[in-house]
Parts: structure tokens; C-alpha cells; sequence
């Protein structure tokens, strides 16, 4: 995640919230923590996505999160909560913090690696990647790379993991059976997020200095690829629909989502965002595409057919809100919170995928 966040101690041995549950009209969810009423502040619903929970997290208030991901199976959110220095282990099915793992120093991007059940850990302030076993709940191993590890794509048929050291203009290509760094490939350019592409087995990397999508085959680790981004200014975060061959790219400086035809090779769409964009996701069950903005808003954008997308709203949640998930398997959507109302807390925000409802303002293709 792109951040000029200033390095902040770790904070660990806090205790676990209590498990309450939650009860919202036509609903119920098992929850570490109430929507508690807001008096006075703003809905946190619209038309696309309805709050639905707030999960309540051990670590201190008012510290930047990153990056979360969902394992394979469907049963738990990892959460870096960067400033912190801890990860969260969350259990999806009633949202209950089941671990908080520390020793995880500027963590920023996290991958699950099905093989060995465990999880990378891009830390930033120690410039390694943690290797977590999930039967232990800990970290065992760290791996040393170049300045900044950030987002991590993970090649699952290749055994390997793509680690975008943002700082250093590299990608650190691992080993995941032996958890070592085999190359390191180097850029003109900071680089963004990566993202593997099962369709067409290649890992793509965003050059935000340049505006340029990069393209590496596993296979033999070389770039074999660049690709100018029409229309695009910092194209740091990045989803992709590798069935229908589309990337979605935030694009930071200009505040526009970029629609990318993986086969062509080219923008084609561009739709505006809120101000101060950060990760995407893409929901492939709903067609949606999902952007959290530090500026107080979740973007929300539709596909309606491969080349017809278009702007729905912005949803509003806390300022500072720079990192979500989508559950593809319940079309949940997750985003941490390190403010409300003002004041600093730390917590979980649990959307639900609501039918799109006529009215409001749409944006073209």
C-alpha cells in the first residue's frame, strides 16, 4: 500500500473483545462487537453495501492498517494493522478475533500460501517478509529483502510469491517450499501492488512511477512485458478478472479507476473515484469493484458486460479507511477503521452486498 506513514512502535499482549451478538432488523450475526449507534454521524450504508457489524479489535486506537486477505477455505480474515505491528486472525464465520500475532514489525501486505498453511507478512520496518504458521499461530521465519516489502501475489502452481518491494524498484521473486528469495527483479519505477493471473499464468506488477503495467512469466522469472496505462496517473492499487481478462487499476494521483484489457494491452475505461484511493477488490459473483478511499468513502463501480462499467456511488465510511476485502464466497466486504466520528479507535467495519437500488448518480464508461 502506498504510505508516507512514519515508523510507530509495536504494541502487543492486549487482551481479546468479548464475544457478543448482534442483532439488526432481518438479521442476525455473531459479532466481537456491536454497530454501536453513532449519534450524529453519518450512515455508513448505501445503496450497494449495508453495515451490518463492527468488529471491535485488540490493538491500540487510531494506528494506520494495511492490507487483509481471506484464506482458501473461506474461514479466516488476516488483518495487518501496519502502525501496530500486529495481524489479526478472524474468524469469518462469527466474527470473532481468535488470535492477534505480533512480532510482525510495519506489516503491510499479507498472502495466505495454502501449502504448509501458513502466511507471508510484508514487514516493512525490518524489510522482511514474516512467515506465519497457522498451526502454531506465530511467526517462525523472516525473510530478508529490499526496501519496503509491500503487496504479495502468489503463484500457487509455480510455488512462488511476488513481493513488490516498493522503495527499492524491485519485486523479490520466493521460493514458498523453502520460504528463500531466489531473484530479485529490479525497475525504474516504485512499484505497486502485484497480481497473479491464473488464465493467463503470469504475475502483473504496477510501475506507479511510470504509469506502466508490467508483466512477468513465473515460468522463467523475466519481464516479458510493459504497458503504458492511458489515462492514468500512479496506478498503485490493483484487482484483477482474469476470466474476462479486465485489471482494475486506482489510479492515485488523478483519482480515476482504469479498466485494463489484459489482452489488448490497453486502458479503456476510466471512472471517478473518491480522493485519496487506495486498495481494490472485485466481487466476480456481483460484477462490483470495490475501492477503499482515505478520504471517507468506499467507491463502488459496476460491470454490466466486459466493456460497460460505470460508477454507483461512494459509501460513505470514516476518514482514513485505506484497505477492505470482499468474501467472494458471501460477498461480504471488510475494511479496518482507525477513526470514528473523530475520535481513534481500532476496528473492523462488516458490510453486506445490498441489490442495487434505481437513483443516485452514474458515471459513464
Amino acid at each position: 500500500m502506498k504510505t508516507r506513514t512514519r515508523r510507530h512502535g509495536v504494541v502487543a499482549g492486549l487482551s481479546l473483545s468479548l464475544v457478543l451478538f448482534v442483532v439488526i432488523p432481518g438479521l442476525v450475526v455473531r459479532g466481537a462487537a456491536q454497530p454501536t449507534p453513532m449519534y450524529g454521524a453519518p450512515s455508513l450504508s448505501g445503496r450497494t453495501l449495508t453495515h451490518v457489524a463492527t468488529i471491535d479489535l485488540p490493538g491500540p486506537s487510531g494506528k494506520r492498517f494495511d492490507y487483509l486477505t481471506i484464506d482458501d477455505e473461506g474461514r479466516y480474515l488476516f488483518s495487518a494493522h501496519l502502525a501496530a505491528g500486529l495481524m489479526y486472525v478472524i474468524d469469518v464465520r462469527d466474527n470473532t478475533v481468535v488470535k492477534t500475532i505480533a512480532d510482525v514489525p510495519g506489516i503491510e501486505g499479507i498472502a495466505y500460501i495454502a501449502e504448509g498453511r501458513k502466511v507471508y507478512t510484508s514487514n516493512w520496518y525490518e524489510n522482511k517478509v514474516g512467515v506465519v504458521d497457522l498451526r502454531q499461530m506465530k511467526v517462525v521465519k523472516r525473510i530478508p529483502t529490499e526496501e519496503k516489502p509491500d503487496g504479495i501475489a502468489y503463484a500457487a502452481p509455480f510455488r512462488k510469491a511476488y513481493v513488490s518491494d516498493e522503495r527499492a524498484k524491485a519485486v523479490a521473486v520466493i521460493d514458498t517450499r523453502d520460504d528463500r528469495v531466489i531473484t530479485t527483479l529490479h525497475f525504474e519505477s516504485e512499484t505497486g501492488v502485484p497480481q497473479y493471473d491464473r488464465v493467463a499464468r503470469k504475475v502483473y506488477v504496477n510501475l506507479q512511477d511510470q504509469n506502466v503495467l508490467a508483466v512477468i512469466d513465473p515460468a522463467t522469472d523475466t519481464v516479458v512485458g510493459r504497458y503504458p496505462v492511458a489515462g492514468c496517473q500512479g496506478n498503485h492499487g490493483m484487482a484483477l478478472d482474469a476470466d474476462r481478462r479486465r485489471a482494475f487499476l486506482s489510479c492515485e494521483r488523478n483519482d480515476v479507476l482504469a479498466v485494463f484489457n489484459l489482452d489488448t494491452h490497453q486502458a479503456f475505461a476510466h471512472l471517478p473515484m473518491a480522493k485519496d484511493a487506495d486498495v481494490v477488490q472485485f466481487d466476480p459473483g456481483l460484477g462490483r469493484i470495490y475501492v477503499a478511499c482515505g478520504s471517507g468513502a468506499i467507491s463502488v463501480f459496476q460491470m454490466d458486460t466486459p466493456d460497460q462499467f460505470r460508477k454507483v456511488e461512494d459509501v460513505p465510511v470514516p476518514q482514513k479507511v485505506h484497505s477492505l476485502v470482499v468474501d467472494v464466497r458471501t460477498h461480504r466486504v471488510y475494511a479496518p477503521a482507525e477513526q470514528e466520528s473523530g475520535r481513534a479507535v481500532a476496528k473492523m467495519l462488516v458490510f453486506d452486498a445490498t441489490p442495487e437500488r434505481s437513483g443516485g448518480v452514474r458515471s459513464g464508461q
